[in-house]
């Protein structure tokens, strides 16, 4: 795993769960779940965009890195051209190919020997359709203060706080709960 606590998939669009590759990003810049090309194929693989851990090189890293960080302020609000010219030069490779597969669940597409490019297209593609729509305005930063995550808040009432009411929501619940105890 890229750490001890493994990547995070709670911000409900790839683009977000990628930005979920830095942690605790308020705490001295965070730390990094992706610290070597091979840790950026098992995140391609574990997020469900491609059934195998593509082939990474160190060039690939820092692209992914580039992107990442792009969609990041984007999603945070900024607008800097440098970041969206970023997010739109990658937006712009084509995604991975796909063909249906047999699976015991039935039939599935699947892509088809993507390459890395093609995938941090797909991730830019999504970040575009996310930024440049109605959504963009429920990208929330997770409640907790001692996280950092993005996510998407598909809650009816747009409320929601928390990237994980499982994580971070039920520890807020159970320090609410041990405080009310005192």
């Amino acid at each position: 795993m890229g750490d001890k606590q493994g990547f995070r998939f709670h911000g409900g669009r790839p683009s977000v769960d990628f930005t979920a590759t830095v942690g605790m990003r308020w705490r001295d810049g965070g730390f990094e779940r992706v610290p070597d090309p091979a840790a950026l194929g098992r995140w391609f693989t574990e997020a469900g965009l491609t059934p195998e851990d593509p082939p990474c090189t160190a060039a690939d890293l820092t692209a992914a890195r580039e992107l990442r960080e792009a969609v990041y302020r984007l999603l945070r609000g900024g607008t800097a051209a440098a970041d969206v010219a970023t997010v739109n030069r990658w937006a712009a490779h084509p995604p991975p190919g796909t063909a249906l597969h047999v699976t015991p669940a039935g039939l599935r597409a699947r892509p088809v020997s993507p390459t890395v490019p093609a995938l941090l297209g797909l991730i830019a593609a999504d970040a575009v359709a996310l930024l440049g729509g109605a959504d963009a305005a429920r990208v929330r930063e997770c409640a907790n203060p001692e996280c950092s995550l993005l996510f998407l808040d598909t809650s009816r009432a747009g409320a929601r706080r928390w990237c994980s009411m499982s994580a971070c929501g039920s520890r807020e619940k159970m320090q609410r709960y041990r405080s009310a105890d005192r």
